[in-house]
């Protein structure tokens, strides 16, 4: 059997580093060094203006063709999240110090019913493609919306928002405590705070203990 072609072999990250890097220590031409390595010049010539683009280099509104791709599946759904980033340096834009803007889109399909449903996210950065790819952009936004899913059950399962306590620290002191109930929850596996806090309240003397190992 014969092997495969340089085009349809996949080729390490690591390695088109490498390569890119020749590329610009050499003084040889593209198509040179591809030749020298044995890959094909235009993907080579990919790598590189995808290398430019990275170093914060390339041509304004610019897509990178990093793109973060997570799937992940609990809570009854199944959800796949992928990130775009584009600099926009220098095409005017009323935000002065935005540097980068992402396109985050989020799959999730409802295990159960089969339901899938898209959302579209879009947002800004201050900092470069070097300093922020796509992946750690994803991370981030990620976390802001663990801490608004948090802030969404306090007010639903809890009615934090109606909470009518103004005296001293007690607002923190409750926050503090209604955290601590949903971290305990989670860590025990409930997937909805309000079934396990029904459960819980089942025998209100024995399993608050039993979720904090003080029995």
């Amino acid at each position: 059997m014969g092997s495969k072609s340089n085009r349809s072999r996949r080729y390490t990250e690591e390695f088109k580093r490498d390569a890119v890097a020749l590329v610009r220590s050499s003084g040889k031409t593209v198509t040179e060094v591809a030749r020298e390595i044995g890959v094909i010049a235009e993907g080579l010539r990919n790598w590189v203006k995808q290398d430019t683009i990275v170093r914060g280099q390339g041509a304004p509104g610019e897509l990178t063709s990093a793109e973060r791709e997570d799937r992940e599946a609990g809570r009854g759904r199944r959800e796949t999240r992928s990130v775009r980033t584009s600099t926009i340096t220098d095409l005017g834009l009323d935000f002065p110090h935005a540097v980068q803007a992402a396109k985050i889109l989020r799959h999730r399909t409802d295990i159960r019913t089969g339901t899938v449903t898209r959302q579209t996210v879009y947002a800004i950065a201050d900092m470069t493609a070097r300093e922020a790819s796509p992946q750690a952009i994803g991370r981030l936004a990620r976390s802001q919306w663990e801490i608004e899913a948090l802030h969404h059950v306090s007010d639903v399962t809890f009615t934090e928002d109606a909470a009518k306590i103004r005296a001293g620290r007690g607002r923190e002191h409750m926050a503090t405590l209604r955290n601590f109930a949903i971290t305990t929850l989670r860590a025990a596996g409930h997937p909805s705070i309000a079934a396990g806090l029904r459960e819980t309240s089942y025998a209100p003397f024995a399993r608050p203990l039993d979720l904090l190992d003080l029995t």
